[in-house]
Parts: C-alpha cells; sequence; structure tokens
C-alpha cells in the first residue's frame, strides 16, 4: 500500500473512532477501549494535518509563481518560501513514516544483559569486566538501576562470564544494538614484551520476560542444586544453594549461585530463563516479518562482529555504520557510549524510513 493510501486509511480510522466515541458515551469500557485507540494515533493524524497544510500552502505559492507579472523581488521571497516548505514536507514525510512503522513491544521493556569472555585467555575476561563495567557506568549515566544477577570471576580482576538485570525508562530501546561480538587490540598488562593482542568478549541484551510476558510449564524444566563454588574450585558455603536450570525443549541452561539463598538463586535463575526465551520467540516473530534481516544494524546474534576497541589508538569503531569515535576513555566511562548508541537508533530509523512500504 502507498503512503497516501496508508494516511487516507489511518485518517479514516481516525474519524470513525471518534464517532464511535460520541455513540457510546454511556458505556464506559468501551469509551475507554476506543479512547486508547484514538490516543495512539492522535500524534500521526497531528503530524499529517501540519503536513497537509504546508502542502496547501506550496500549491498557492506555485500559483502565485504562474503569474507572469510577479514582481521580481517578490517571486525571489516566494523562491526562497517554496523551498522552506519543501524541506519542511519532506522532513514531516520522513516522521509520519517513523510514525506508522511497527513499534518494537519489548522496546519499553527492562533489559537483561550478559557479557561472556572470548578469545584471548586472561586478557578476554579482563575486558568482559571492562565491558561489564562500562555498562554499569552507563547505566548510572542514564539514571538507570544496574542490579547484578551473577558474576564469574576468574582471579585477576577478570571474569568468565557475568549478567544484570538493567532496570529504567525504555532500556532495550537502547541496548538492543549491543548484542554481538566486541573486540579490544591492547597491550595486556600480563605482556612484558608491549606486543598488542586481540582478544574477543561477547555481549547478548535480551528484554525482560515478566510472567505475563511468557508462561514456562514446570514439567518442562531440569532443577538441579549444589554447593556453590568460587574462584579456584573453594566453596562459597556448604549449603546447596547453587541452582540450575535446564529448559528441556530449548536444552536452555541457567546457573545461578550468587546469592547464598536457594530461593533467590532460583528466582534469578529463572528471570534470566524466561528472558531467554522471551527473545527467541521475539527473534523467531521479528525474522518472519523481516525478509532480509540483512538491512537491519545488526541481528542481535551474539557470533556478529560489531565493535573494535583499540586502546594504543584511543578510538572505538562500530563496523555496522562505519563509525569511529577516538573517545575511548570517554566511552568505557560510559557517557561516550551514548553518542554511539544515539547514532545507531538513528541509522536504523533511517533503515527502517528507506525502506517502508505502508500498511499491508
Amino acid at each position: 500500500m502507498s503512503l497516501a493510501a496508508t494516511i487516507d486509511k489511518i485518517l479514516e480510522k481516525h474519524d470513525s473512532l471518534r464517532e464511535q466515541m460520541l455513540q457510546c458515551a454511556g458505556d464506559s469500557e468501551a469509551f475507554i477501549k476506543l479512547s486508547k485507540e484514538f490516543s495512539d494515533i492522535e500524534d500521526l493524524v497531528l503530524v499529517i494535518s501540519n503536513q497537509r497544510k504546508v502542502q496547501q500552502e506550496l500549491e498557492k505559492l506555485h500559483k502565485m509563481m504562474e503569474d507572469p507579472n510577479l514582481d521580481p523581488e517578490l517571486q525571489k521571497l516566494v523562491t526562497s518560501e517554496i523551498d522552506a516548505l519543501k524541506n519542511s514536507a519532506l522532513q514531516l514525510e520522513k516522521e509520519i513514516k517513523l510514525l506508522l512503522i511497527p513499534k518494537d513491544t519489548a522496546d519499553e521493556k527492562n533489559a537483561i544483559i550478559e557479557i561472556r569472555a572470548g578469545t584471548g585467555g586472561d586478557e578476554a575476561g579482563l575486558f568482559a569486566a571492562d565491558l561489564f563495567r562500562m555498562y554499569h557506568k552507563y547505566a548510572d549515566y542514564r539514571s538507570w538501576k544496574f542490579e547484578i544477577l551473577h558474576t564469574n570471576e576468574s582471579g585477576i580482576g577478570s571474569i568468565k562470564d557475568a549478567s544484570a538485570c538493567i532496570s529504567g525508562n525504555g532500556v532495550f530501546s537502547y541496548l538492543k544494538f549491543e548484542s554481538g561480538v566486541h573486540r579490544v587490540q591492547r597491550v595486556p598488562i600480563t605482556e612484558s614484551s608491549g606486543r598488542v593482542h586481540t582478544s574477543t568478549a561477547t555481549v547478548a541484551v535480551l528484554p525482560e520476560a515478566k510472567e505475563v510476558d511468557l508462561k514456562i510449564d514446570e514439567t518442562d524444566l531440569k532443577i538441579d542444586v549444589m554447593r556453590a563454588s568460587g574462584a579456584g574450585g573453594q566453596h562459597v558455603n556448604k549449603t546447596e544453594s547453587a541452582v540450575r536450570i535446564t529448559h528441556i525443549p530449548t536444552g536452555i541452561v541457567v546457573v545461578q549461585q550468587d546469592e547464598r539463598s536457594q530461593h533467590m538463586n532460583r528466582m534469578k535463575a529463572m528471570k534470566i530463563l524466561r528472558s531467554r526465551l522471551y527473545e527467541m520467540e521475539r527473534l523467531k516473530l521479528h525474522s518472519a516479518r523481516a525478509e532480509n534481516r540483512r538491512l537491519q544494524i545488526g541481528s542481535g546474534d551474539r557470533s556478529e562482529r560489531i565493535r573494535t576497541y583499540n586502546y594504543s589508538q584511543g578510538r572505538v569503531s562500530d563496523h555496522r555504520i562505519n563509525l569511529t569515535l577516538y573517545k575511548l576513555p570517554q566511552i568505557m566511562e560510559g557517557e561516550g557510549l551514548d553518542e554511539i548508541i544515539t547514532m545507531l537508533i538513528e541509522a536504523d530509523q533511517a533503515n527502517q524510513i528507506a525502506n517502508f512500504h505502508g500498511e499491508d
């Protein structure tokens, strides 16, 4: 369906909802439902109205330009006004397309972030720890809550893997493009010759799923309890507080041992499991809607290399949008990361606008 036909359909719906609201004023339940639908498209209708006003103004000015007796000075002013209105019309059209693009239902959710050391031995573990701190600081910068769910430390300040729940306004919409392989190029602290090493860590960002989002059948779960163990195999405590939950249909395994209470470890493990299953279903649905995943700013696949952090040059490069910033310290402190994320969001929106086909 063309954009013009889609706009006509939206305006018809807007008029119809207004009429239905007037007719069912005595039915509070129906009125509330209709009011929500009406409110959901109100912003879009306002932009459409503004665009039509601009088009009407353009038509008037074009008619003025057809007058052979038009004063040359006035002609210049009209030409300038036409150019300005054309730019306004283009911006309003982009805004309309953006408002018409189906929203990611997970955007307003909190996020579960999971980080794992990749290739590179101890240096990969140190880099994974650096990334975990970076996201913690970014959460602080945006005034989000950062709750550590799990950390598996491996000594010298490195981690094998770690996870956290980040809560706040629209967290997932900001962090969803962070999933993938992050690569670091630097001289490890254990390197005496000063040689630069390349190491990796993987990041997975999942929308936090509530019980209302996803029901898990208890019969699909295999739950094991064990003693929690720390770095080097030392027991953290002598009770069987650690929990391992296996989701039998998918084979997903979640281990949680950071809490001393078996009940708390089970709650955290279920939170992670539910979010992983929800993300699997969300991506299946998204893949069915998108014919070509390559058009997107990253598929969310943790095997996709997305970014390189080069310490000797003080730069960070995001390979998906060909962005390089020489602000590595600020990015690792969290605040500078906001610039990359903002540009990723803008690139994704521009891509969706460019591939807009209207409503089916």
